[in-house]
């Protein structure tokens, strides 16, 4: 089996820098990439699994677009598409639990915008079992 290499994708711009390093790497090594998009929905009274659904089919389309526009066309990288519902650093980390790599953005959508790493870049790389790399968007 091909060396796997895992990254979080949640389509911000970060993510998808992550997602094109994660690629071109995957490509230079033979490694097959696994990315994912986790989501968690807070626990709400009566919260019906049709919106759960809902939420599961959105993330499995954002993903499919990041993929669209970040990979390029004829990659010759095996790629599988992960979504998973809980919260995303978890999420990562079980995936990534017999990876070689794990690759994320410094900061995604979550907290306030002048954090310089993201909380599931920070959990990640104090809990996970392989090497995490976390890819800063490029200076426009």
């Amino acid at each position: 089996m091909a060396d796997k290499i895992v990254v979080g994708v949640d389509g911000s711009p970060e993510s998808k820098a992550a997602l094109r390093w994660a690629l071109r790497q995957a490509e230079l090594t033979g490694s097959r990439l696994v990315a994912m998009m986790a989501w968690d929905s807070p626990p709400i009274y009566g919260w019906e699994d049709a919106a759960s659904q809902d939420l599961n089919a959105r993330a499995a389309t954002s993903l499919g677009d990041a993929l669209r526009e970040v990979a390029p066309e004829g990659t010759t990288v095996e790629i599988e598409k992960q979504v998973a519902n809980g919260h995303p650093a978890k999420a990562l980390l079980e995936e990534s639990e017999d990876a070689d790599m794990l690759v994320l953005g410094n900061r995604g959508h979550g907290g306030f915008t002048g954090a310089l790493l993201g909380s599931v870049s920070q959990y990640c790389i104090h809990h996970a079992r392989c090497p995490v790399l976390v890819v800063r968007e490029p200076r426009r």
